[in-house]
């Protein structure tokens, strides 16, 4: 029963799902579909030309998307002289009228078509899909950046906080949502279904993602999570084949240890910093002798950063032994450190991208791990180290101000204090 309830409050506040995109023996090319979209044609027959235009953009082979875009990009640009003209007339006389005259004017025509064309039934994931093919186009032209910017301008306000539902994920999820779990896990790969069991079976496991009542059965974003006795410093031990699970009634911590964005067309729109502090308000409900939310994260950029540190006089030595392998445990957690607290960008900002996203959600740096992520990705990136970011609610508002305007990167007393500490000495060269 439970795998019937699951998505049940999504499909409630949909229309008739059974409906699909008809095809339509419509003549006309996809441009001029989509000017009829645009027209009055579209306002009496707006659900089905927009049907037809996502037909027709589905058989589109990838030389005529680019065209698309074009079409998109040039075509139902803003009309930059009558918007000037516009302008004047409301900054002349700033009546409502004119005021309305401009913001209309002002907004490029692409936007009110990608908006006819969410008409149907399923039009959101394909549009979603629509820009996985943009962002694959603009790496050779850029000039479809205007395009990309009213996408995301769009999907700002389709995706936005009052449309995201929050559910569990757990062994009685229906498996098409469980396969796309294992699909789209990005952080620790999730082997076969012995493996996945492993992390949604037992009691102190848990798994939390949004979906979207447009896409019921997409998830955009999940988090996984452990509950743990203490602040846990190896995702091995914590993801371990023989370990036993603990009685949640014992848990004191939970471990944020995976979070995946699961639609890469949905690629800067945030929902992690939502979903964070949904997750820690749900488990402090289900379990108020929770005393700490932390993650457990990998350290992406440090083995690309040592490696530009191997000729510094004071630490070459130690990023070279680093990316050898051959560095002590607290040489490694040394490293991470100066690297997470101090590795800076052009613009002032952490280097690292995992970091960047927490610290901005108002996380703080909390503590860093030697030997944590044993796997093969995990040593290549950053030779094994990972960092907790503790999430303290009562706290993060401030730290998201200072981190953002002022890119203060706040760090608990063991991260500091491991990024200030003495490294190994430099063998001294033997003599010939």
């Amino acid at each position: 029963m439970q795998r019937n309830r699951f998505l049940g409050d999504l499909l409630s506040t949909l229309f008739d799902r059974n409906s699909t995109l008809r095809s339509t023996d419509d003549t006309r090319d996809i441009y001029a579909l989509c000017r009829a979209l645009l027209s009055a044609e579209g306002n009496v027959s707006g659900q089905t030309l927009a049907g037809t235009v996502l037909q027709r953009y589905q058989s589109l082979t990838d030389a005529e998307k680019v065209s698309f875009f074009t079409f998109l990009n040039d075509e139902l640009d803003v009309d930059t002289g009558a918007l000037s003209s516009l302008v004047q007339s409301y900054a002349d006389d700033p009546t409502p009228k004119n005021f309305e005259a401009m913001s209309f004017a002002a907004e490029p025509k692409r936007q009110e078509l990608l908006r006819r064309l969410n008409q149907p039934v399923g039009a959101t994931q394909i549009i979603v899909g629509m820009r996985v093919d943009l962002l694959r186009i603009l790496k050779s032209r850029p000039e479809l950046q205007r395009t990309n910017h009213d996408f995301i301008h769009l999907f700002s306000s389709w995706f936005n906080r009052g449309f995201l539902v929050l559910k569990a994920i757990d062994w009685d999820t229906p498996a098409r949502l469980l396969d796309k779990i294992v699909a789209y896990e990005a952080v620790h790969q999730i082997n076969d279904w012995d493996d996945l069991r492993r992390r949604l079976y037992p009691s102190d496991r848990r798994c939390f993602a949004f979906f979207h009542p447009a896409m019921p059965d997409e998830p955009l974003i999940f988090v996984e999570v452990a509950l743990t006795e203490t602040v846990p410093g190896s995702v091995t031990k914590l993801l371990s084949e023989v370990r036993t699970p603990l009685a949640v009634e014992d848990a004191k911590v939970a471990v944020f240890y995976s979070i995946s964005n699961c639609q890469r067309g949905l690629t800067g729109i945030s929902f992690g910093n939502l979903l964070i502090k949904q997750v820690v308000a749900e488990l402090s409900h289900a379990f108020p002798q929770l005393e700490d939310f932390v993650t457990l994260s990998p350290i992406p950029g440090l083995n690309r950063w040592l490696s530009t540190q191997t000729s510094n006089p004071d630490h070459g030595h130690i990023a070279t032994a680093i990316l050898d392998q051959s560095a002590e445990p607290h040489d490694i957690r040394a490293m991470a450190a100066r690297y997470l607290l101090h590795a800076k960008r052009d613009d002032g900002m952490p280097v690292d991208p995992v970091m960047r996203f927490h610290l901005g959600n108002g996380a703080e740096v909390f503590d860093v791990h030697a030997d944590a992520d044993i796997s093969a990705n995990g040593l290549a990136q950053s030779s094994g180290a990972m960092v907790n970011y503790k999430y303290d609610l009562s706290l993060t508002q401030r730290h998201h101000e200072d981190f953002a305007l002022n890119a203060i990167v706040t760090a608990a007393k063991p991260a500091v204090a491991l990024s200030n500490s003495t490294l190994s000495a430099k063998p001294k060269e033997v003599a010939t």
